[in-house]
């Protein structure tokens, strides 16, 4: 019997790869002229070369280090004029090995001046261009601060402005180890629509890029000062952050931090409300509509307020500021989660505290604690932005796009301002990652409307169609070197796709979360480059990934899988069958094939990626079936995979 299967099975084999049912051969190897160089989609990924900051497990290394920000700012609202007036106290420490001259920081405010390079890129009236309007930043003082005590001096700096960056030489050097402070002042008119991250409407103010904030200098490209153009986000580092917050008295203010002043902004009636939400999972009202319209929701109406927040360990600090924000909170686990709305979008807006709960929670418990004392989401006109422990949205029309929102905008807390990536440089390792988590937390609040399955396959879904339309690009193209109408694959959704099938097909549920996880513990509060949250996912899981890296994130590959061929024989009542799965397109993925039978049943087999290893282009696989007679086989019957033409997925005798 095994030597006539045998013999069988050549002959299968044969017929199978005839010319009539051949496809199109494709090289599967190909070599430079020294023979070494393997172009195959198996080769091996070549990644930085291992270091003492940055080791080949993909963890930091024993002398990792980064430098460190802390900034006491202090700002002033004028409402009148529309604009901030800006003072701080910046301590910049080198823990780097090099001596610094100069530092490099940000003034985002000036992508809104006439013939800013944003200006020139973007549109008038796209997302990323306000139009008309003509803002920037007016820097009027910077001195660095030199010596302590008696012999303590300003000396005066004159700055070097370019697009969105000024470059600040220092009076004194920055040896290691030492730190530079410097004292800064400045101002701008507010934006009524700051490229959808800041702006105001109305009387609502909601402020963020609002201060000259310093580039990372780091040990992969010394300092990251590339300019602010709209599309591409931010890279920052840590620090503490005091912000003093000066509004008219009727305002409500909500800001990065913990409030520290609260007995001298808010009633006695408010600060018992936020002792109750403190030991509440339940919402309670802080603010009311009815003590908005009444002016009982102010200890004074007239004059200025200061609201003055403290953070830590944080990247960013903002604020939103509104006389006409009703107030709400709830409790999980000592955070406080607030929302802020305008008595316009309460319809919705009363589930926004308990909305943000639920997002803090899911994502503590699934993949890493959330650290600060509070989260709050905050109404107003920017659609959707995030910041350390406060996220903006807009109103919306259903339950369903504002939690989507919300829990999108919380879920940026974990990457990048938990895990800080390089946003300017590698928008998927923000946008993606956080895409990708999302889709448990909106399963968690609307099961009824699509499991995470379920919204994993949308996902899928979606980029197969970017895929066959040519609509997609390489991952690790720089969010402003793609066009608008792209980026949401290449940075949102492709990558959590990819996340997606690296979870449930290639490494299974339990070692991808193992090795998320541990990639997230490792680099909190920390800059990972692409490389470390790679070798950080092999180490950790215990496989090699570098095909998948290289197709998913490095190359812009498509997928198509077939069945070339199908020969059967009968031995007595043992029917002999000999598969030919097909691979027409570069990239490889598993074989998940279904096989139906004369009787009505069927048999599911399943196959790693790396079977087709040694040949890209075809792999053979024999059964042998007692008593049944094969009617069909359907690769990816679930729709589980990514597949450009599902038209050759179906076999029948």
């Amino acid at each position: 019997m095994r030597h006539l299967s045998r013999i069988l099975t050549a002959i299968l084999i044969a017929a199978i790869a005839s010319p009539a049912s051949a496809q199109q051969q494709v090289p599967t190897v190909k070599f430079d002229r020294t023979g070494v160089a393997d172009t195959s989609i198996f080769a091996p990924l070549v990644f930085p070369t291992p270091s003492a900051t940055r080791t080949a497990s993909g963890a930091p290394g024993a002398h990792y280090w980064q430098n460190r920000a802390d900034y006491d700012l202090r700002a002033t609202l004028d409402t009148a004029a529309k604009t901030i007036s800006g003072e701080m106290t910046f301590r910049y420490t080198n823990n780097s090995p090099d001596t610094l001259t100069y530092i490099w920081m940000y003034l985002e405010q000036n992508a809104f001046r006439k013939n800013s390079l944003s200006s020139e890129v973007y549109t008038q009236g796209s997302r990323w261009n306000p139009g008309n309007f003509e803002g920037g930043d007016h820097v009027t003082r910077v001195e660095q601060v030199l010596g302590s005590g008696n012999s303590r001096k300003r000396v005066p700096i004159t700055i070097r402005e370019g697009e969105t960056m000024m470059k600040v030489p220092l009076a004194e050097a920055l040896a290691p180890g030492k730190m530079a402070t410097l004292e800064i002042a400045w101002n701008f008119v507010v934006p009524e629509h700051g490229a959808d991250r800041m702006g105001r409407d109305g009387a609502l103010y909601e402020i963020a890029q609002w201060y000259p904030r310093a580039a990372v200098y780091d040990d992969l490209r010394g300092w990251n000062n590339d300019p602010y153009i709209g599309q591409g986000e931010f890279y920052l580092d840590y620090g503490d952050y005091s912000v003093a917050v000066t509004v008219p008295a009727g305002y409500i203010v909500a800001g990065t931090g913990t409030l520290e002043n609260s007995k001298d902004v808010l009633t006695p009636t408010e600060l018992s409300r936020l002792d109750e939400a403190a030991k509440s999972d339940k919402v309670v009202r802080i603010i009311t509509a009815a003590e908005l319209k009444s002016g009982a929701a102010r200890p004074t109406k007239t004059g200025m307020l200061t609201w003055r927040f403290r953070a830590r360990d944080v990247r960013d600090a903002v604020f939103a500021a509104s006389p006409d924000y009703q107030w709400d909170a709830t409790n999980y686990k000592g955070a406080y989660a607030f929302g802020y709305y305008r008595p316009s979008a309460a319809d919705l807006w009363v589930e926004s505290a308990d909305m943000a709960r639920m997002s803090i929670q899911e994502y503590s418990e699934r993949w890493f604690p959330y650290p600060w004392p509070q989260i709050s989401v905050v109404e107003g006109p920017v659609s959707g932005m995030e910041y350390p422990m406060l996220a903006m949205e807009a109103h919306s029309n259903d339950k369903h796009d504002l939690y989507n929102v919300i829990t999108h905008e919380i879920g940026h807390d974990w990457f990048p301002m938990i895990v800080g990536s390089n946003e300017r440089m590698y928008m998927w390792q923000d946008e993606g990652f956080n895409t990708f988590i999302n889709t448990f937390s909106e399963a968690r609040r609307f099961p009824d409307v699509g499991d995470q399955m379920q919204r994993a396959a949308v996902e899928r879904g979606e980029v197969e169609g970017a895929m066959r339309a040519n609509e997609d690009g390489p991952m690790m193209t720089p969010p402003d070197r793609i066009s608008e109408p792209l980026l949401g694959i290449a940075a949102y959704i492709k990558p959590s796709a990819g996340l997606q099938l690296l979870r449930q097909e290639i490494l299974g549920p339990e070692a991808f979360d193992d090795a998320f996880r541990t990639y997230i513990t490792r680099w909190a509060y920390k800059h990972p480059a692409p490389a470390d949250f790679f070798r950080t996912m092999e180490d950790a899981s215990g496989h090699r990934l570098d095909w998948f890296w290289r197709e998913w994130f490095v190359e812009n590959v498509r997928f198509d899988q077939a069945i070339d061929g199908v020969r059967m024989a009968n031995i007595g009542d043992t029917s002999m069958v000999l598969v030919a799965y097909g691979n027409r397109a570069r990239g490889v993925l598993p074989i998940r094939a279904r096989f139906t039978f004369s009787d009505g049943s069927t048999q599911d087999f399943s196959y790693p990626a790396e079977v087709w290893s040694t040949n890209t282009v075809r792999y053979l696989r024999r059964y042998s079936f007692v008593g049944k007679k094969l009617t069909r086989i359907e690769l990816d019957p679930d729709h589980r995979l990514v597949d450009i033409d599902r038209s050759n997925n179906v076999w029948t005798p």
